[in-house]
This record gives structure tokens, sequence and C-alpha cells, in this order.
């Protein structure tokens, strides 16, 4: 159950950067790292979850596409509608997406991450579930994920904190904003592991969903934010690094 938190540390371990750093990231190194944490992503989503997704559907043959398909569009699908229903703001933003309201730039910023975060939990919920209730993935592999999300999570809690202590607030409150908004990772994972027994017979539906809505955030959020305005190419390269990284720990370790 530890390794639920794994991805947790990582968020934090970038949110306390706020103690380190004097300023907000250069610009350069923010784009790199939103592509580094695209490629992680998406790597993941590949390795991690549509593969072994249809890889437990063999048995159906040619239809074992099936159940990753339906899982994969049911999660673009839920967060389009998370989307528009949560008010937030992303990064390179002058206005909010979702319903107005009156709530703070600082904790809009801090929405769009939570709501980012909640395809990454129940990734890690699903796999661990799958893990400990069943021989179809294994507790490696299980790890293995969590691992890659807390490094693709420290670049987030860093670019989270960092803006917000930027814009004036304190370095402790922007510390918590940044970790708080990884909060929902684990909180997602346990509610998963608890309905372990639901969610075992859906297996390949549920990690094709998972998958879907981190590709969501990735498309919609991540890869635009990496390559608006100059230096775009450092968004590519990053996303190279954190593609090959998560491929390798996935086929090395899982």
């Amino acid at each position: 159950m530890w390794g639920l938190l794994i991805p947790f540390i990582g968020t934090t371990a970038g949110a306390a950067c706020v103690f380190l750093l004097k300023d907000a990231l250069n610009e350069k190194v923010q784009k790199t790292l939103l592509g580094f944490a695209s490629g992680v992503m998406v790597a993941a989503s590949v390795w991690s979850l549509l593969i072994p997704a249809m890889d437990m559907s063999s048995s159906m043959g040619k239809l074992a596409f099936f159940p990753a398909a339906v899982g994969f569009a049911l999660g673009m699908l839920f967060l389009l509608a998370m989307d528009r229903l949560i008010p937030h703001m992303h990064l390179c933003d002058e206005e909010q997406e979702g319903p107005k309201c009156s709530l703070s730039k600082s904790t809009m910023l801090v929405l769009a991450v939570t709501l980012h975060n909640i395809p990454e939990g129940m990734a890690v919920g699903v796999v661990f579930a799958g893990a400990m209730a069943s021989g179809e993935i294994t507790m490696a592999a299980a790890l293995t994920l969590a691992l890659g999300i807390a490094i693709q999570n420290f670049p987030e809690g860093a670019v989270i904190s960092l803006p917000l202590k930027s814009e004036g607030m304190g370095k402790l409150r922007a510390f918590i904003y940044g970790t708080l908004s990884g909060a929902v990772e684990p909180v997602g994972a346990i509610v998963t592991i608890l309905l372990a027994d639901f969610i075992v017979p859906a297996l390949p539906y549920l990690l094709a969903f998972a998958a879907g809505a981190m590709l969501y955030v990735v498309v919609e959020e991540l890869i635009p934010e990496s390559a608006e305005g100059e230096h775009s190419n450092l968004g590519t390269f990053g996303f190279a690094v954190g593609f090959l990284v998560m491929m390798i720990l996935d086929v090395a370790l899982g």
C-alpha cells in the first residue's frame, strides 16, 4: 500500500523547490520539464495501461482491442467533462476555463493541476488493484508505473509552487498549494483499491480508461504549453527523454 504514496512524494519533492530556488523556473527549463512529463505519461499510457489491457483480453481473439478502445474513449470523455465542469486556469492563460467563478488565480492554477492528477491516481490505483487481486499484473509493474508518475510529478510540483511564489505568495503557502495539488492521487488510488472486488472483472476497461484520461491531459494541456512561443524544440526534446525513461523503466523493471 505504501507504493500508492510514491507519486505524491514526487509532487511534494517538486513543490519543495520553492525553498531552494529564488525565482520561478526559467522558461526554457519549464518547457523542457512539461515535455518530459508528457513523454512519461504517453509511454506509461501505452506500456503500463493500453498494452496490458489488450493482453488481458486476448481470449477475445480479433476483438481483443474492444475493451481497450471503449475504456480509452470513456477516459477521454470523462476528462473532457471535468474540464468543462471544474473552474481552473493554466499557467500560460489569462482567462479561466470551466464555469465562471470568483476563485483566486492561485486556487484555479492548483485546480488545473489537480484535475489532471485525477487520472494518474486512478491509473496507479487500478494497476495496484490488479496486482493485489489477480495475477494479470505484477507488483513490479505496479511499482514501476508509480515510480514513473512520481518522476513526472516532480517537475509538476515545481511548476505550480514556484510561479505562486513569484506572484507574491509566501514560500510555505506556495509549498502547501503545490503539495495539495497532488493529494488527489493517493486518495483516488486508495478509493480504487477499496473497490478492487468490483474493479478486477472490468480491469481491461479501467486500465484503458486511465490511459485515455492521461492522454487527454497530455494533448489538451501539457504539449500545447511546452510548444507555445519560442524554444518549442526544448519541449520536444523533453518529451523524447521522458518517453525513453518511462519505456526503459517499464520494460526493465515491469
